[in-house]
């Protein structure tokens, strides 16, 4: 059983970013994405704070995000890394699976990954996460080196806030029809 303890919620800065940017999508009628909230349940309560302190997972989470683009089923992930490579380690079987099963029904499922270090932000493929996948499975590489994201793909931070993920998305499907 997992269990989560409140050492600061990383990753939070990118997912403030992302639920930004998707507002933003939202109201300029360009998508529709919904945070998938990870389930878990409490263990310790700071009453005085009203924060869960500990608490384990009930089940495997998805993906962090799951919406639609003018008609395309859209889903993917948000990863970060402070390295120059992401380790596969931060990507759970089911979620690499479900992403898979996910393409198979027409959508399309990628990686939205930040190098901290680099302030730097990439749309990661599902086939090219796949490679590295499935190379680690047997017994290769633990990691998607940094030279792997693919420079088109990547994302423009804006001064404010916005990550407009987007373009890459639809370089992605003028590439792939």
């Amino acid at each position: 059983m997992a269990f989560w303890s409140s050492r600061g919620l990383r990753g939070s800065t990118l997912e403030e970013m992302i639920n930004l940017t998707n507002t933003y999508y939202r109201t300029h009628g360009l998508a529709l994405f919904q945070k998938i909230p990870t389930p878990i349940t409490p263990v310790e309560v700071d009453n005085k704070r009203h924060t869960i302190t500990l608490a384990y997972f009930e089940k495997s989470s998805t993906v962090d995000y799951i919406g639609v683009v003018q008609g395309i089923p859209v889903c993917f992930d948000a990863k970060e890394t402070a390295q120059k490579h992401l380790p596969l380690q931060n990507i759970h079987a089911h979620q690499v699976e479900f992403m898979a099963d996910f393409e198979k029904q027409k959508g399309i499922a990628f990686l939205l990954v930040c190098f901290s270090s680099l302030e730097e932000y990439y749309f990661l493929p599902l086939a090219t996460l796949l490679q590295y996948w499935q190379a680690a499975q047997a017994g290769g590489r633990k990691s998607v080196p940094y030279e792997a994201f693919e420079k088109k793909y990547q994302i423009q931070k804006k001064p404010n806030g916005l990550l407009l993920y987007l373009d890459a998305v639809a370089r992605y499907l003028e590439e792939t029809e």
